[in-house]
């Protein structure tokens, strides 16, 4: 479908990439992966004709339909959320008005022999079966589906977008982009505003979707859930892997190997050649030996190797003043806007050093209570913050306050005391930001590169309460690594809100769960907390939450008639899991057959010779058929959900 040629890509002079080539077919499943600044948004910008290349060439199938999710994009306000995702059925609503004319324009006629006539017909039956094949009749049950999937309710379809943070409006866009069934999906860090439940929904949209997908992530199970092809941008070059991103990560780590012990042979080579020159420069009687070592050298083509990222990001903390004994302690909290109760009744305290996890769906009050731990919001009952604790905050939309007419040096230099002024540009260095990368503007940073901007900032501030609000959003899977390496050596008190169970596992201590209105403490670190639930995923615990208290005091165990009513009751309850998911598997294959019959019909259809008017009979019945078997699949996934609950 795409075709990319040879193509480089300078900023300021200086080479993003070059000689980049490569194909994206229907299909393909595509997992856009570097170091932060590597060029994987340029890339993306260059694929969906946002931005042409320095040099080379991308072509393009005549009529592919491309859809793009930018990181940040300008949101429009002005209509309900339905309104505003019935906008990617504009091209429905056209065709629903030309039906109608059409069908006027016949029932006024009279002449019905003549070729004028049937040509109309020809035209409104032609135009009802593309109407039929592109769901006319059905596409506000596909709008409902995508919203409740991407974690709006009902009751939010006919509220105003603006009432909405940037977070959920992106998903709105998110919906409408999906909602169009492109040809090509080109979505850069879909996930970042996502909760468990809709990254998960998103995974089961796109592994049924027909069409191909090159995405940008920092999601390791994302990918691995979505993908099976990886393209690299390492060195300013290409490396196309046919493998998922785990494979592919193992691959690398083989590939690197090899960099590296070609890379200390041809750095041998080079320093004999240059010793024998430099030995023998003088001497007339190996003049001839020595120029031809001369040529030998400016012959040899240098082996770059990328360096890892953690070899030059070293996050370290301030060392933390002692603060009391017990930084937060909530008693009887609750907070409502309006009628809606985030939440009551909340009892918890996090003591000196500890380091916790916030973990719930989206909206359930994780940020909520983090504002009224900072007295941002008002609030009933008490949050006592301990003697001389000084808390920092980091927002999930920190990197977005930045200045973005200040430069990366001014922008730490504007925040940056005392001595530490000395070490503005070590500091930048240790962030990747050396050199020239100093005096970048931050409008041109990519999301990756502001957040750690932000981090920066972050650092500087002398502190011993951190808390971090979806830190890892927009930060490479090596920076997440070396983050957390600084949160773990840290030694004030943590708070972190994230659904990144690679992330917490190992950094945190204890685990508050909110859902339901209510805050759950669960002592033990975030594998503990998943065991406790039998579950694999926080989203699967979050879904089997037990409305336990947050008190840790045991709960009197129960009788043993009560502990065989149980068994008996999941026994019967294991029994149905297994025969929904038998039928899903079915759904899975029967949809997996009805796309592979399109996308066969497709084929014979683009061709002069099927353009019959059996064909488009035939394809609007495989495509009825299909959205039949998505339903029942729907139902299916739904009734599993709901004996999970």
């Amino acid at each position: 479908m795409i075709s990319v040629d040879n193509i480089r890509v300078d900023f300021g002079g200086t080479p993003l990439f070059h000689d980049v080539s490569f194909i994206i077919n229907k299909k393909d499943r595509v997992a856009l992966v570097g170091k932060n600044g590597a060029g994987k948004t340029t890339l993306l910008r260059i694929l969906s004709g946002e931005q042409q290349p320095t040099e080379g060439a991308v072509s393009r199938q005549r009529n592919i339909t491309i859809g793009y999710l930018p990181q940040v994009m300008k949101l429009q306000d002005g209509r309900t959320v339905f309104q505003e995702a019935e906008t990617a059925f504009e091209h429905i609503h056209e065709m629903e008005q030309e039906i109608e004319r059409l069908n006027n324009e016949l029932a006024l006629r009279d002449d019905y022999e003549s070729p004028e006539y049937h040509q109309i017909i020809e035209d409104y039956t032609h135009l009802n079966e593309q109407y039929t094949m592109m769901g006319g009749s059905h596409y506000e049950a596909e709008i409902e589906r995508a919203l409740i999937g991407l974690g709006f309710r009902r009751s939010d379809f006919e509220r105003p977008t603006s009432e909405f943070s940037g977070g959920w409006r992106m998903r709105i866009e998110l919906a409408k982009l999906l909602l169009k069934h492109p040809d090509l999906l080109l979505l850069d860090e879909p996930t970042n505003h996502l909760d468990i439940e809709s990254i998960q929904w998103l995974e089961q949209f796109l592994a049924r979707s027909s069409n191909a997908v090159l995405l940008v992530s920092h999601d390791r199970a994302f990918l691995n859930a979505v993908t099976n092809r990886t393209i690299e941008i390492s060195c300013g070059r290409i490396y196309d892997y046919k493998l998922s991103y785990d494979k592919f990560m193992e691959t690398r780590k083989e590939r690197r190997e090899q960099q590296i012990r070609a890379y200390e042979n041809q750095q041998k080579e080079i320093a004999d050649i240059k010793e024998f020159i430099e030995r023998f420069r003088y001497k007339p009687t190996k003049a001839v030996q020595v120029q031809s070592r001369i040529k030998q050298l400016e012959k040899i083509v240098p082996i770059e190797i990328d360096e890892e990222d953690t070899s030059r990001l070293r996050l370290k903390f301030a060392p933390a003043t002692r603060s009391g004994n017990y930084p937060v302690i909530c008693e009887d909290v609750a907070k409502s806007f309006g009628s809606h109760t985030v939440f009551s009744g909340v009892n918890f305290t996090i003591n000196r050093g500890e380091k916790v996890a916030f973990v719930g769906r989206n909206g359930e009050g994780k940020t909520t209570m983090v504002r009224c731990i900072l007295g941002e919001l008002d609030h009933e009952g008490t949050i006592t913050i301990g003697h001389n604790v000084q808390p920092a905050y980091f927002a999930q939309h920190q990197a977005q306050l930045l200045d973005e007419n200040l430069t990366v040096f001014q922008t730490i230099d504007n925040v940056a005391t005392g001595d530490i002024r000395l070490r503005i540009r070590d500091i930048l260095g240790a962030f990747m930001f050396g050199g020239e990368a100093s005096d970048k503007p931050v409008k041109v940073l990519s999301g990756g590169e502001r957040s750690r901007l932000a981090m920066i900032r972050l650092l500087l501030q002398q502190m011993n309460l951190l808390i971090l609000d979806e830190p890892t959003n927009h930060l490479d899977m090596q920076s997440k690594d070396v983050l957390k390496e600084a949160i773990r050596d840290f030694d004030g008190t943590v708070i972190v809100v994230s659904h990144d169970r690679h992330f917490l596992d190992g950094l945190v201590t204890k685990v508050y769960e909110f859902g339901d209105g209510k805050v759950r403490e669960h002592l033990g670190g975030i594998y503990d907390y998943l065991a406790s639930k039998n579950a694999d995923s926080i989203g699967d615990a979050l879904s089997i939450s037990k409305s336990a208290s947050v008190s840790t005091t045991p709960a009197e165990k129960p009788a043993a008639s009560e502990n065989r009513l149980n068994y008996e009751a999941e026994k019967q309850l294991q029994k149905q899991r297994r025969k929904i998911e038998k039928l899903i598997e079915q759904n899975e294959q029967a949809v997996a057959e009805l796309e592979s019959a399109i996308a066969a019909l497709e084929d014979i259809m683009s061709t002069p010779e099927g353009s019959t008017q059996h064909n488009f009979e035939k394809y609007a019945a495989l495509k009825k058929q299909l959205a039949e078997a998505e339903s029942e699949w729907e139902l299916n996934m739904e009734q599993l959900e709901n004996l999970n609950q």
